[in-house]
């Protein structure tokens, strides 16, 4: 099986299978006819004497600056130059073999008007694993991320640097070394290589695949703290949550319903005195509910993208070409904003647990030890990272698409700055993988105090799984290794796998809720 850039749907699952390697790629006949028809409309346009925008006149408020035929080339090759402005560490490797991926699943849509030279060149980096180097700032997220893409295809021409091998080149180096030629880039061709929104769209992608993997954790982690707080399975119910049916919240109280199917603990204390739970424990369905639908609603968004032509101008014909707006970061901007405060409320409800477990309160002992306290500090200090990590994801979520600063003399006067909005929604996810590990940590340390009692066949496989790899604690001792052990845990998803595994059904909604 393989994925047919510019005719088969891409989805964010895809577009990481293709990076990992996992999902090859393939350029049909038809879609080189196209991309060659494109070409041509645009080379016969660069031949004659109608001004086209960014084929033979100047960029931004330079629109109206005729450029001879002659220089059409050139001008192409300097849009790159002048626009490789970017600031900052560069972004990880694999997000800018991603934009890549997706700017060759654009371009080879037949509508930007570049050559199969450049299409090839492309496919030979990513292929190759040589993955140009792009700073991570100065993007506006509108006239697309013009410094990022600039930066990314500065090596086609023998400029930038790219990493090849765990080493980095200048890109007329990496041609030398691996015997290519810089491209000379024809009419139109640079600024189709800029124009566009993949660098917000590939960190998007990153977003949703964090994002989802602490989702799913979220329900397993606070199905675990019911348990080691014995709390009610009542607010799980199907009756219950079809009196207000909302989607993400039907499916996580499903989830965290079957999570405690059959738990011997549940069924000791369900004639006890308790009247409610705090709404950390019996709020999940409506909190994490909250943030998956914000979720499905970024993944709608960014398929959407990642299967358009965000180029401009768009070449429909050699008569007629249109100046539009398709690279205005907009339409994502305001779902990874949205997404950002979702996830963000995911890592503060978490929190609330963590804490909620330390009080000493629901049958378990101060900071989750069982003598000795006072000389030990136990878990106490486990919730002020957590306290710590959410207080750094509220400061990350004003949403960067509130904001826009007038650029290019005027010409741009609206900006989506969706590029700072995708880096910080990565930010926030990244350490919401942190405070979900913290809240592993201790949850499994609580539901050793309802021993002998067993929870569901699920959790307790779960639980077996934690223990491999973090062991109860007695007293205290440095808890680094703790921490790092259950952020992997949670990075690598085995507790999701294994969930899936032993639940062994599916969900109502679940295909809303799956990445790919």
């Amino acid at each position: 099986m393989s994925f047919n850039y510019g005719e088969d749907h891409l989805t964010a699952g895809k577009a990481l299978a293709i990076l990992s390697g996992k999902l090859k790629t393939n350029i049909t006949t038809s879609v080189k006819q196209k991309i060659n028809a494109s070409h041509k409309a645009v080379t016969d346009i660069a031949n004659g004497h109608k001004a086209i925008y960014g084929i033979n006149t100047g960029f931004g408020p330079l629109c109206n600056t005729i450029i001879s035929k002659q220089n059409t080339s050139k001008l192409q090759n300097n849009i790159l130059l002048s626009h490789a402005v970017g600031v900052g560490d560069p972004v990880p490797s694999e997000i800018a073999k991603l934009m890549l991926i997706l700017k060759m699943h654009a371009l080879c849509q037949g509508y930007s008007g570049v050559s199969m030279t450049i299409i090839n060149r492309i496919a030979w980096h990513i292929s190759n694993d040589i993955i140009p180097v792009v700073p991570s700032q100065g993007s506006l997220g509108a006239s697309g991320d013009l410094a990022p893409l600039s930066h990314l295809f500065l090596p086609l021409v023998g400029e930038g640097e790219v990493i090849y091998k765990g080493k980095k080149y200048h890109g007329k180096s990496i041609l030398l070394k691996l015997k290519k030629k810089p491209i000379k880039l024809p009419p139109k061709s640079g600024l189709a290589l800029i124009n566009g929104t993949q660098f917000i769209a590939a960190h998007a992608i990153y977003v949703l695949h964090t994002m989802h993997n602490c989702l799913s954790h979220a329900d397993i982690i606070g199905a675990m703290m019911i348990e080691g707080m014995e709390g009610s399975a009542a607010p799980f119910s199907k009756k219950f949550h079809q009196l207000r049916p909302y989607r993400g919240n039907r499916h996580v109280a499903e989830r965290i319903s079957s999570f405690l199917k059959d738990s011997a603990i549940l069924e000791s204390h369900k004639d006890c005195d308790k009247v409610q739970d705090p709404y950390s424990l019996r709020c999940m369905p409506q909190v994490h509910g909250a943030s998956r639908t914000a979720w499905a609603h970024l993944k709608e968004c960014v398929e959407i993208e990642i299967n358009a032509v965000t180029d401009n101008p768009i070449i429909f014909s050699k008569r007629q070409t249109v100046s539009g707006g398709h690279f205005h970061g907009q339409p994502l901007a305001i779902p990874i904003d949205y997404a950002c405060i979702a996830a963000a409320e995911l890592g503060n409800i978490s929190d609330r647990r963590t804490y909620l477990s330390l009080e000493g309160k629901h049958g378990l002992t101060p900071i989750l030890l069982v003598e000795k306290t006072g000389l030990n500090s136990g878990f106490m200090i486990l919730q002020y990272t957590t306290a710590a990590l959410v207080s750094e994801n509220k400061g990350l979520c004003f949403p960067a698409s509130a904001d826009s600063i007038p650029s290019s003399l005027g010409q741009e006067d609206h900006v989506s700055m969706g590029s700072i909005g995708s880096r910080k929604a990565l930010k926030v996810c990244q350490n919401l993988e942190k405070i979900l590990a913290i809240e592993l940590i201790c949850a499994a340390q609580a539901l050793d105090f309802r021993r002998p009692k067993k929870s569901s066949k699920t959790l307790e496989a779960i639980h077996k799984q934690i223990r491999k790899y973090i062991k109860h604690t007695e007293e205290d001792r440095p808890f680094k290794k703790d921490i790092d052990a259950a952020i992997e845990l949670v990075r690598q998803g085995k507790l999701v796998a294994l969930a899936k595994k032993h639940q062994s059904r599916k969900y109502t909604f679940e295909s809303e809720f799956e990445l790919y």
